[in-house]
């Protein structure tokens, strides 16, 4: 039977040599071919600013019910009666009731403003009737006529013009990616080819590339989406921070090739989702429709409850200006000390993993000498480290230097409570770091912090030995499995002391 599966692996990869692909990195690199395809938006968003579908709902929903409060409020300012609260009240839940019954908080891609306005209007005449229907046998026939004839143009006006701009900004976010999810295809099957086709239809996803390690037996492209390369290209591709899913689509009897790609796609943090490809054509009608239509045939999306990422942005903004605003003051201070102490810029800017392997860059107060900085981290600190100036030292140690990542938080790159970002190509000893573990990109299944579970946990400074690397990746794996808005407070509530009480880290 096809189906559809989400995939959690939890296994260390095999560390046998890989087979290469038939047709190198560089051939399909090479200028001139087709690397974009039909289905790749002019600007690739990253997937910390994807919207959901579902919290848009909610939130088109309270509009509307305050667009129709708003309009009987005007309409009751114009008539008078014992009973026009009843009947106000009943229109505006009979209208509340109708849209969601006709569909209106779906915003389809081919629908165009007139037409969607056209089923508000039909929602308010069917509402207007239930009404009548139902308020007669409590109000007279005339004075219903009449209530109605105020609150209904009032009230329609206020949704109407609620639905212009809703329509607007969801046409607006899909154009700039926020509301299309985007993905990569592993696997040049028929499922593939079947699954392209569908997401072409709906446009209700990015189809970026396909990856196959038997490229020289496939196609250059499935329905003008290109063939990117093998595994080892998926791994190191530059689109991957910008990948919501990635779709194994895959022989169904073929259980050594999917459990061998498992194994190799464990390193990255995006969501892994199953198609087999096989011969019952309904079951594998209905898992490509699963995919292709993954949150906006309806607007509403898939049913993920997004409390927590909302509570945890909601946290990051609040506490984050407030902190901004009190250690206002200290910043000034210690970027005074930073001029004076030695020749340079104030701040210190460092490109560093983000969400889903996103690169941001991170800010600081400068704390090495300018001659001595070392962007990529290949040589971490250490005791009695020359690089340091003496403001620097003290900085470092009093972790002042890393308030101006406050401002990465209020934009979004950041949180206030996460794994700690680390350079990109930051090196433990001579190997990269990232090598060490190979769970080490799961940390970045969230946002980077200031502080974190690991930082209060004795897990600070350098992580200049495999030991170190694997107890700081288990220990960010461990919060990202337990976060919640309480364990985020408490985590702020523990770092001052933590900080104060550790005079042997060396950061």
């Amino acid at each position: 039977m096809s189906s559809v599966v989400d995939l959690t692996p939890n296994h260390s990869p095999d560390r046998r040599a890989r087979r290469q692909a038939d047709v190198s990195a560089a051939e399909w690199a090479a200028p001139g071919r087709d690397r974009r395809g039909p289905l790749r938006p002019e600007r690739l968003t990253p997937t910390r600013l994807r919207l959901s579908g579902r919290v848009l709902t909610r939130f088109f929903q309270a509009g509307d019910a305050l667009a129709l409060i708003l309009g009987g409020v005007m309409a009751a300012a114009l008539t008078h009666g014992a009973n026009v609260l009843l009947i106000y009240g009943g229109a505006a839940v009979a209208t509340f009731a109708s849209l969601r019954l006709f569909d209106c908080y779906k915003f389809g891609r081919r629908e165009d403003l007139a037409t969607h306005l056209m089923r508000v209007t039909v929602c308010f005449a069917v509402a207007v009737a239930m009404c009548f229907a139902i308020l007669t046998h409590f109000v007279g026939v005339v004075m219903l006529a009449a209530s109605l004839g105020v609150w209904t143009p009032m009230a329609f006006l206020a949704v109407a013009a609620a639905h212009g701009v809703w329509w607007l900004n969801v046409k607006r976010w899909r154009a700039n990616g926020r509301l299309t999810p985007n993905l990569v295809v592993v696997g040049a099957t028929g499922a593939a080819e079947r699954l392209i086709a569908a997401v072409l239809d709906t446009r209700e996803a990015n189809v970026l590339g396909v990856f196959d390690d038997r490229v020289s037996d496939n196609p250059p492209q499935l329905h003008g989406v290109p063939l990117l390369g093998g595994t080892d290209e998926l791994l190191a591709h530059r689109i991957m921070p910008y990948v919501d899913r990635i779709v194994l689509t895959v022989p169904s009897g073929a259980r050594d090739r999917v459990h061998n790609l498992l194994e190799r796609l464990i390193v990255l943090p995006n969501e892994i989702t199953l198609l087999l490809d096989q011969d019952g054509e309904a079951d594998e009608a209905e898992a490509i429709d699963r995919i292709a239509n993954i949150p906006l045939t309806r607007i509403s999306g898939d049913q993920i409850d997004q409390g927590k990422a909302i509570a945890k942005r909601a946290q990051d903004i609040v506490v984050g200006s407030l902190a901004l605003f009190i250690a206002a003051p200290i910043m000034l201070m210690v970027a005074a000390a930073v001029k004076l102490d030695s020749p340079g810029p104030i701040f210190f800017r460092q490109r560093r993993h983000g969400f889903n392997n996103e690169e941001i860059v991170v800010w600081k107060f400068r704390s090495m000498r300018t001659d001595a900085e070392d962007a990529k981290a290949a040589r971490q600190i250490s005791v009695g480290d020359d690089r340091v100036t003496k403001v620097g030292a003290f900085i470092r140690k009093t972790s002042l230097d890393e308030l101006p990542q406050l401002i990465n938080v209020l934009t979004g790159e950041m949180s206030l409570v996460g794994p700690r970002p680390h350079a990109i190509g930051m090196k433990t000893g001579q190997v990269e770091s990232s090598r060490l573990v190979s769970e080490y990109a799961h940390r970045h299944r969230m946002k980077p912090g200031m502080t974190g579970w690991a930082a209060i946990n004795g897990s600070r400074g350098a992580v200049d030995t495999p030991e170190l690397v694997r107890a700081r990746v288990a220990l960010d794996v461990e919060y990202i499995e337990r976060q919640s808005f309480w364990l985020d407070l408490y985590i702020m509530f523990m770092t001052v002391p933590c900080l104060l009480g550790d005079s042997e880290t060396v950061r």
